[in-house]
């Protein structure tokens, strides 16, 4: 073999063995998820605070109600952040306090916004919910027992932890006239 030969045989190999090198480097395992998407903990916790990020919308909100009335409102809940959400609060919780569980819960403000009651209906979300995902969620309400124009505001809370609100995210509100 001439030495012409032999040195191009050599160079390819070391070409190829630099991009194999270069290749095996940069590709990242497949278990290795990709940086910009944020692993979901199966630990129950609390949220980030970047996690508390929803929207909101109440689906045919009622305008007019009776004093102490019940009815279910149907609750449209979007996850508008970064963060997965376990309805759980994790992968698996057995707690019996719903400790870190994902809710949906209303309170009734006056017209001044003075508050009427800060806990009436509340319930769990029924699924988890990937960053985007949304889920209707069916909430019982009671109107306040006392006539007048009433503010209903639907908000998520990580139990024991926070409501959404606090976080900065906004609420839904609906205008309910209440009447004997």
């Amino acid at each position: 073999m001439c030495l012409k030969t032999v040195l191009s045989i050599a160079a390819l190999a070391t070409l190829l063995g630099s991009v194999a090198c270069k290749n095996n480097t940069t590709a990242p395992p497949a278990s290795t998820p990709a940086s910009n998407q944020p692993v979901a903990s199966k630990t129950p916790g609390p949220l980030p605070d970047r996690a508390f990020r929803a929207l909101l919308a109440i689906k045919d909100a009622p305008t007019k109600l009776r004093a102490g009335q019940k009815e279910t409102v149907v609750v449209r809940v979007k996850n508008a952040s970064d963060v997965f959400w376990w309805a759980r609060g994790g992968g698996t919780n057995d707690a019996n306090s719903n400790q870190f569980y994902i809710a949906v819960g209303d309170r009734w403000l006056q017209q001044d916004g003075k508050l009427v009651t800060e806990m009436d209906g509340r319930i769990g979300i029924p699924k988890d919910l990937r960053p985007g995902d949304e889920v209707e969620v069916p909430l019982t309400i009671s109107a306040p027992t006392t006539p007048g124009n009433y503010t209903l505001e639907i908000d998520l809370v990580q139990e024991q932890v926070s409501w959404f609100h606090d976080k900065g995210s906004p609420t839904a509100k609906a205008e309910v006239t209440v009447v004997r």
